[in-house]
């Protein structure tokens, strides 16, 4: 039995570019997390971004020894034209006493996914949507995206996989450019590039972005559901994004000690409480507990060697399948 109950014959995953509204958010937040983890490794941070049109909100909780220009530190990705108004408080105590002894920061449930299909151990159409979208960016450094699809061929035309659709969109591209240059990165039946018209406006100055919201990008797409909780400007105690590195690392051990095809871990905590209150994987669809990790926030963090990571480069291009500690 598979981990999906039935079997898809299409498979479809977008990506979106740096320059894209919420992405600029989501690497806002992340930049000003590793600010503060720099001169504090163990300030509390929960930071929030919503920006565009002139105008960069900062707000969420941060409990921490360090002091960081906010407003700088936001011109230094925006620009000096931007308004910045920042409201950061501290971490409720109510919340404090339940981390200060090792607990959760929240209670929640999160996802990891390995996968044989890609060398990443990511899924195809995820896989080729971000390399896709990485390779456009680098030539048009631009607010963006990209969408493949694909589908199982049948075992007659030898199975496997085919790519079916690629839909590209990138700001100030010339559409016949466009598609030479993604013909030239990925072979598919059919190309549908800038499918609104070759655009100029882009980023903050068309669209109103919001950290967080690009959830199933950060994670696998679409195929593999996510557990609620974003990433972007949170600290280690925030299991939602320590708990979900560390369900990856345990799906790519299981996949490679049992040559399985796919895994799929689920990890649950409640705030305060140190241990998760779940801790399950699915090898091929079959049910299988958890053991031998420590799951503790403090027992993620130094397995992952997380006091070492840049979170911002995480915000770019996804969290998992780029040679992390937990890939």
């Amino acid at each position: 039995m598979r981990i999906f109950l039935f079997k898809i014959m299409q498979r479809t995953a977008e990506f979106v570019s740096p320059g894209h509204p919420d992405k600029i958010c989501d690497i806002i937040a992340d930049c000003l997390l590793d600010k503060y983890l720099e001169v504090d490794s163990f300030a509390r941070c929960a930071i929030e971004v919503l920006g565009g049109h002139g105008l960069i909100v900062v707000n969420g909780e941060v409990t921490s020894s360090a002091q960081v220009d906010i407003e700088t530190e936001v011109k230094k990705i925006v620009g000096v034209d931007y308004k910045v108004i920042s409201n950061l408080v501290r971490q409720s105590p109510e919340i404090a006493r339940g981390v200060d002894t090792g607990g959760a920061g929240d209670q929640g449930i999160m996802v990891g996914y390995a996968c044989s299909e890609t060398p990443t151990l990511m899924p195809l159409e995820y896989e080729l949507a971000r390399n896709l979208c990485k390779e456009i960016y680098a030539v048009y450094p631009y607010d963006g995206k990209t969408q493949v699809t694909v589908e199982s061929r049948p075992e007659s035309e030898g199975g496997g996989m085919k790519i079916t659709t690629v839909v590209a969109s990138f700001q100030n591209t010339k559409t016949p450019e466009l598609l030479k240059l993604v013909q030239e990165k990925i072979n598919s039946e059919k190309y549908i590039i800038n499918p609104a018209g070759e655009w100029s406006l882009g980023g903050f100055d068309a669209d109103t972005g919001l950290s967080g919201r690009k959830i199933v990008i950060d994670n696998y797409g679409p195929r593999v559901g996510v557990g609620g909780g974003s990433f972007s400007g949170k600290d280690y105690t925030k299991v939602d994004r320590s708990g979900a590195y560390m369900a990856r690392r345990i799906a790519v051990d299981l996949l490679r000690q049992h040559s399985a095809k796919e895994v799929l871990v689920h990890l649950a905590y409640a705030i305060g409480i140190r241990e998760p209150v779940m801790a399950t994987a699915f090898l091929d669809g079959k049910e299988t507990p958890v053991s031998g990790y420590d799951l503790t926030p403090k027992g993620i963090h130094e397995h992952l060697d997380l006091k070492n990571v840049k979170y911002a480069d995480l915000a770019r291009f996804g969290h998992h399948g780029r040679g992390n500690t937990w890939d």
